[in-house]
């Protein structure tokens, strides 16, 4: 009896040391007391806005080149991949890795059209195409309620991309819109759209970028542990 009661009296502590042990695994460890070392968030924002703008750079450069490969986000994914094996090496938490790769899987997707809108603003030619049909695309699958245009261009001859950009509710077949193209053939066209010069296509992952960084920031930090050696970061 008195073996079993000293085995009751042990459990508690066994269970709050095991929990202890899955909490640091999961959020990770976070051994500091007050704010995280300086040079623990930079760290982490750093592996971010890195990995963020390896992500873009890699698909802007497949873009510009014509190598599929990088303009469809792969090279990005790869990228992604780079940071959690990072976060896993530091020993982040399992939550936070997961929650990292997420958002730099969504900033991999959204890339390539951002890629492509810089392309065109860059180096794109503008032309007049007439509309042959639209399509009210809420109406059809309940989408964003978008309207699709289907195009032919001066020679009469059909587009196989459908155009939104410049397409809506008061287009009707035979009007003429404006179409951007790239003369080299490496992106596909697209309508003209107001304030797409420059690097302003770019805007539309300034999102994925800023919460990557954030949550790669957090990873970080809660990585430190204290009972590495003093010489070591983490």
């Amino acid at each position: 009896m008195a073996l079993v009661r000293r085995k009751r009296r042990a459990s508690p502590s066994t269970d709050s040391h095991l929990l202890t042990h899955l909490r640091a695994t999961v959020w990770g460890p976070a051994e500091f007391v007050g704010l995280p070392p300086w040079w623990l968030v930079a760290e982490g924002l750093l592996a971010g806005l890195l990995t963020a703008g390896a992500v873009i750079g890699t698909t802007l450069y497949g873009a510009w080149t014509g190598r599929p490969s990088l303009a469809d986000g792969e090279g990005g994914l790869a990228c992604v991949a780079a940071l959690a094996l990072y976060l896993v090496f530091v020993g982040a938490g399992r939550a936070l890795v997961g929650i990292v790769v997420l958002l730099g899987v969504c900033l991999a997707l959204h890339a390539p059209q951002a890629a492509a809108g810089v392309v065109l603003a860059e180096r794109g030619r503008v032309q007049s195409v007439t509309v042959t049909s639209v399509e009210d695309r809420w109406a059809t699958d309940r989408g964003r309620g978008r309207y699709l245009c289907s195009v032919r261009d001066a020679d009469g001859v059909p587009l196989k991309v459908r155009i939104w950009r410049g397409c809506g509710g008061t287009t009707r077949p035979g009007d003429a819109i404006a179409l951007v193209y790239d003369p080299e053939g490496r992106v596909p066209p697209r309508g003209v759209e107001a304030g797409s010069g420059g690097l302003q296509p770019l805007r539309g992952v300034t999102l994925w970028v800023s919460a990557l960084a954030v949550a790669s920031l957090i990873a970080v930090v809660r990585s430190y542990r204290l009972s590495r050696p003093a010489d070591a970061k983490h």
